[in-house]
């Protein structure tokens, strides 16, 4: 089951939290793979993408805002764009777009960032929108301070933390076909920091600085292998062994990161329903069946001449049945 563990370190100004992603990313992935028009993504891109979905997850949890955080990797290479949308009750999709064939072992630079045109977004879209509001976007290229290239989205992530949120973050993140994972260490502003003058709130200022980055070293020793093979407990006390954690309850199943998508075999049918019959029956005529797939899960749905005809038959007659897997 996938879950959320959020922590705090007592006495200290700093938070962490650590993602698994088991059955919600086997699904992405399931529904990826079983499309015959797409196939599954490349391994580079899976990985990325489960990278995304984690590090989506875990950014969603440490706001309080009610919509959808979507996190987007773009620019100029093999993969044009990548995409992880997590909603505020954790429900979670994600989607990739290629433009040309990804070689094997590519590291986003080379996935994204060839020429420089790499960029990371992250949007935050209210749920209830006032008149006239738009959603929130920060956009940062894929590069450091000086210029030079980040070689993971956990350092992109955190540079963009550091720039929008004022605010040092370390991450740590890992994928692979069975598991997307992340491990998130933040540093929460001092109570009353602007208003410290003098020496001693410089002084209280540069421990909370040492007891940072003292946690933050723990937390990058964190290897790929354990991130995703040992269970939360087990990560949390090899790391922070000797801190004083408080732990809150852990977020599963229901109230935890899950996957949902919004496309359904009954939306499909209103869409054909607007196509008009005309349309439908030509291709049928041509096909034998209309097939359509969610451009954002991969999910594919197909209709022969009989559901065709339910469709467009009165609405009380169109009872889709639900497609195995579908959620």
């Amino acid at each position: 089951m996938s879950e959320l563990h959020k922590f705090i370190f007592e006495g200290l100004p700093v938070r962490g939290a650590i993602v698994r992603l088991d059955g919600a990313w086997r699904e992405m992935l399931a529904r990826r793979a079983a499309n015959t028009t797409t196939g599954a993504y490349p391994v580079p891109v899976r990985e990325l993408l489960g990278e995304m979905a984690a590090a989506g997850v875990l950014m969603q949890s440490s706001i309080k805002f009610n919509g959808a955080l979507v996190l987007q990797i773009f620019g100029d290479g093999p993969l044009r764009l990548a995409v992880a949308e997590v909603q505020s009750d954790l429900s979670l999709r994600a989607t990739a777009a290629l433009t040309s064939e990804v070689p094997d072992g590519a590291t986003l630079p080379a996935l994204v960032n060839v020429a420089g045109g790499g960029r990371c977004a992250i949007t935050l879209d209210p749920q209830d929108k006032l008149p006239g509001q738009q959603p929130y976007q920060g956009v940062v290229p894929l590069v450091d301070e000086a210029g030079r290239p980040l070689a993971s989205l956990s350092q992109v992530l955190a540079h963009y933390m550091r720039q929008s949120e004022q605010l040092e973050a370390t991450l740590v993140l890992a994928a692979d076909d069975q598991v997307a994972a992340g491990l998130l260490i933040q540093r929460m502003p001092l109570m009353g920091q602007a208003n410290l003058g003098g020496s001693q709130g410089e002084s209280a200022a540069h421990g909370a600085d040492e007891e940072y980055n003292r946690i933050a070293t723990l937390a990058a020793s964190l290897t790929r292998e354990e991130l995703l093979t040992l269970d939360v407990d087990t990560v949390l006390r090899r790391l922070f062994w000797e801190e004083n954690l408080a732990r809150f309850v852990p977020q599963q199943g229901a109230l935890g990161p899950r996957f949902a998508c919004s496309c359904s075999r009954e939306r499909v049918g209103r869409m054909l329903e607007s196509l008009g019959r005309e349309e439908a029956e030509s291709i049928l005529a041509e096909q034998g069946q209309i097939e359509v797939g969610c451009e954002y899960c991969g999910q594919q749905y197909r209709f022969d001449a009989v559901d065709a005809a339910q469709v467009f038959a009165a609405p009380s007659v169109f009872q889709p049945p639900t497609p195995s897997g579908a959620q």
